[in-house]
């Protein structure tokens, strides 16, 4: 597909709207139930049987840390009684946690890609003629090596600081600051959502789209998601009274609505995209034209 040099920030206003009304028209709001929904049920499972083999493998040394760097941009109101069940589930965890636990676990976690995988699709207009099986998988494989992503992070979490020990004792003067633990954290904590998202719009659509296709949804929801986190913070520390209508389940509401904002946001990005696609491809004019239904 080629087309014309109209840039992004021209189409910019026109490709919002067309995603909104886009959005609204193919029930976005009943999809992102369906990925917030398949997402919830994924995460808790799925988290608990990593951070699980992780802490076997560094003799509990990195739970406290991966956990934070799991959860590192979620709102503390939404995430702190989340990390609480995990911390209670993993003191009395055994091995069954990482035998038929983590199988199911995985299951459970292809089930919440293959939700998003749907969306994307949908968003981009795409039409899905892949084989259960192959669809399948490849939800498998994305579950699997973010489950190693996250593994080789709490490894790096226990080899840090030793390495900046080691390199404060030979470099003369205070340790860089880009060395400290903090900082590099934080760096995993920005990383691991944005290669989320990118991965969500380069691989999960039933086709292929070029880094420049994708980007403008991805930075939108990046940015998006940062808004939509800050101001659920504010909501639930301000207004919200979750605790007092749903009693015990307040944390998991609180959740399950943040997961809700956020699949919107995820699946608005690939809107936007779709309607960047479009829109550029008919200012082509032409035999360059592509209009997508």
């Amino acid at each position: 597909m080629k087309y014309s040099d109209t840039s992004v920030i021209a189409l910019f206003p026109r490709a919002l709207w067309l995603a909104v009304n886009r959005f609204i028209e193919k029930s976005g709001f009943v999809m992102s139930s369906h990925v917030a929904m398949s997402m919830m049920m994924a995460l808790f499972p799925f988290i608990l049987f990593v951070v699980a083999l992780a802490g076997s493998l560094s003799q509990d040394l990195v739970n406290d840390d991966l956990i934070e760097l799991i959860f590192g941009t979620w709102p503390e109101a939404v995430a702190n009684p989340i990390i609480a069940e995990l911390k209670a589930v993993l003191a009395g965890a055994n091995k069954q946690v990482m035998t038929l636990g983590g199988v199911v676990a995985i299951y459970f976690a292809s089930n919440g890609v293959d939700a998003v995988r749907e969306a994307m699709t949908r968003a981009y207009h795409d039409i899905d003629e892949r084989p259960f099986w192959k669809t399948r998988l490849l939800c498998l494989a994305i579950v699997i090596a973010g489950g190693a992503i996250v593994l080789a992070t709490a490894a790096f979490e226990v080899i840090l600081p030793l390495y900046a020990h080691l390199v404060g004792e030979v470099l003369p003067g205070e340790t860089p600051e880009w060395l400290s633990l903090e900082r590099l954290s934080w760096i995993f904590i920005v990383a691991m959502p944005a290669g989320a998202v990118l991965t969500c719009h380069a691989i999960l659509p039933a086709k292929r789209h070029s880094l420049l296709q994708i980007l403008p949804g991805v930075v939108l929801t990046l940015v998006l998601w940062t808004a939509a986190g800050w101001a659920f913070s504010v909501y639930i520390g301000r207004f919200a009274s979750y605790s007092a209508t749903y009693a015990g389940l307040a944390g998991a509401m609180a959740a399950l609505i943040f997961l809700y904002l956020n699949s919107a946001i995820l699946i608005w990005g690939a809107e936007f995209n779709g309607a960047l696609i479009e829109l550029r491809s008919t200012e082509g004019g032409g035999d360059n034209a592509e209009k997508v239904s």
